[in-house]
């Protein structure tokens, strides 16, 4: 029996029955799965701005299939609104919430499946963790990338380029005329942003996760294709029902790691990470950081999206997308993984074909051999780090320099503002993670400058709070500890030296173990910088950042 029969289907139903009765259902309606529609549509986020469209199209499906749509919303939060102030505090804490609402959605009303809609970087790992927590009959729908906008340093422009142009501004390469044009032309539609950070990161890691239909990750929002891929997915979900297929045995360890090894072969944003760590969590599958220094290793870098090269995500759905891609990725991938077609990703993808050599390539011929995301560790970072090296210059994958300290990511965007970095500095920004920040923010802003003052060449910034998915220099973030568990990355001094080595995938501190302990002793942790409301729950209930930042609910 269906979980609405049991509260609809008995004399003590007749009270839900009038209640839904009143909006308009009939007994037509309720007799049919009852299908959760999981909006985050709204009008401040421009990845969601057309999930209002894709509902409709998603409902429709769902009727087509024989089930009841029943639509209700969710919460979304935009990274580039909310980035460089108080706001990105909240942003990776707002997953945890977007997981609670649809459990608490779900099982109140006794749903029978679901449909989710989302697109930016915290909506679709939230969603994805609300249903592998509730294992019902699931689906992804994300609302897809946005179109490039004009040309700018060699490329389409994206939302990106502005951070790059105030560094340009500020040493004279860029005029205030050519900036406020810039403004107007990067962004010409809605959608995600058209690069690959969080937001399209986690779309491609839905679909090789096997949550979404095949080949939609990266569909363009403004393309009429992203409503018909809409549509097929509700009318999926229904299906997914009769045949009890859970979102569990489609999140399994063979399927996490096949993402992984896309998110490695790809290049995605250091999120993922966080993300996938965070989802596996939820479906009850025990892995750790450590898969992603194992997988790492045997993955090349086969695909190359902005920003490891020019081109974009609807550059990469041209090309053939995430299921050419898997593909030709396919001899590393556990291809028997069960997706929510009813059939497995190698059946999925046998017929897939890239369109040329440009932006996909073959395991024979990658980019490079070196993976597109590494984990490191050392003195500085003993439980781990993570970097792209997909995203970071050849020349720069080995650095030693001199430590420019900074507490918050406020003061070490003023230094750098100022034109107070030097060549050969490395940026430390401490106080930034889960439980620092709290809520470990990006530190977008301090990396664009640094490449928009021609920096990113000559310096490094490393972290314990996260990164832009398009960030690109030499940078290294989730230090682990982080600096408010007093990780010695609150030891570090002005003047330090500091060795970054992607390569070996090592992170050095070079100062004495006899040093570090003299500092160890005389450090005293800091006040909370939030002492009430949502942050400061979070603060004291999140785990670090190589455990996913998660909050906890299970006893282990």
């Amino acid at each position: 029996m269906r979980r609405s029969q049991k509260i609809l289907d008995n004399p003590r139903g007749s009270k839900v029955r009038a209640l839904l009765k009143s909006m308009g259902y009939s007994d037509y309606d309720l007799q049919r799965p009852l299908i959760g529609v999981a909006n985050s549509w709204n009008t401040i986020v421009p990845g969601h701005l057309n999930l209002r469209q894709v509902a409709e199209h998603v409902k429709q499906g769902i009727y087509q299939a024989g089930g009841t749509p029943i639509e209700f919303g969710v919460i979304a939060c935009c990274d580039g609104v909310a980035n460089g102030h108080q706001g990105m505090r909240f942003v990776l804490p707002s997953r945890e919430v977007i997981a609670n609402s649809l459990e608490i959605m779900a099982q109140a009303h006794q749903l029978d499946g679901l449909v989710m809609l989302g697109s930016c970087d915290k909506s679709v790992p939230g969603l994805l963790m609300g249903a592998a927590r509730l294992d019902l009959p699931s689906i992804m729908v994300v609302g897809g990338p946005s179109l490039g906008g004009c040309e700018f340093d060699g490329r389409s422009a994206d939302i990106t380029s502005l951070g790059e142009a105030v560094g340009m501004v500020a040493v004279g390469k860029l005029s205030q005329g050519e900036f406020s044009q810039l403004e107007e032309r990067v962004m010409p539609t809605c959608g995600s942003c058209s690069f690959l950070g969080t937001a399209n990161s986690m779309g491609c890691m839905a679909e090789a996760l096997g949550m979404s239909l095949p080949g939609t990750a990266t569909i363009p929002a403004v393309f009429a294709e992203r409503y018909r891929a809409a549509q097929a997915s509700g009318r999926r979900v229904v299906e997914m029902i009769s045949e009890q297929l859970t979102s569990r045995k489609i999140i399994t360890r063979e399927s996490l790691e096949n993402a992984i090894r896309l998110a490695m072969a790809m290049g995605g944003s250091t999120n993922l990470v966080l993300h996938l760590l965070a989802i596996a969590y939820e479906a009850g599958v025990d892995i750790g950081i450590e898969i992603f220094d194992e997988l790492s290793s045997s993955t090349p870098h086969v695909a190359r999206i902005y920003p490891s090269a020019a081109a974009n995500v609807p550059d990469f759905h041209q090309s053939g997308g995430v299921p050419a891609l898997s593909r030709e990725i396919l001899p590393l991938l556990n291809r028997k993984a069960l997706t929510v077609t009813g059939r497995s990703i190698g059946e999925n993808v046998e017929n897939a074909a890239k369109k040329d050599d440009d932006i996909i390539r073959s395991l024979e011929n990658p980019w490079s051999d070196q993976s597109g995301l590494a984990i490191l560790r050392g003195n500085l970072a003993p439980d781990s780090a993570v970097t792209k090296p997909a995203a970071i210059h050849p020349d720069m994958q080995v650095f030693t320099g001199t430590a420019r300290c900074f507490d918050s990511e406020d003061e070490a965007n003023r230094a750098i503002h100022e034109r107070q970095i030097q060549p050969g500095d490395v940026v430390v920004i401490r106080y930034e993670g889960p439980k620092g920040g709290p809520g470990m923010p990006e530190m977008a802003g301090a990396m664009k400058m640094l490449y928009g003052q021609g920096l990113a060449l000559k310096t490094a910034l490393v972290t314990d709070g996260r990164f832009s998915g398009t960030n690109n220099g030499c940078f290294v973030g989730h230090i682990s500890p982080e600096a408010a568990e007093g990780g010695p990355i609150a030891l570090v001094q002005n003047g330090d030296r500091i060795t970054i080595n992607i390569t070996e995938r090592h992170l050095h501190l070079e100062v004495s173990e006899s040093e570090l302990n003299r500092r160890r002793e005389a450090w005293q942790p800091p006040k909370p910088k939030s002492a009430e409301g949502y942050l400061a729950l979070y603060a004291r209930l999140a785990e670090s950042a190589h455990r996913g930042a998660v909050i906890r609910h299970r006893q282990e």
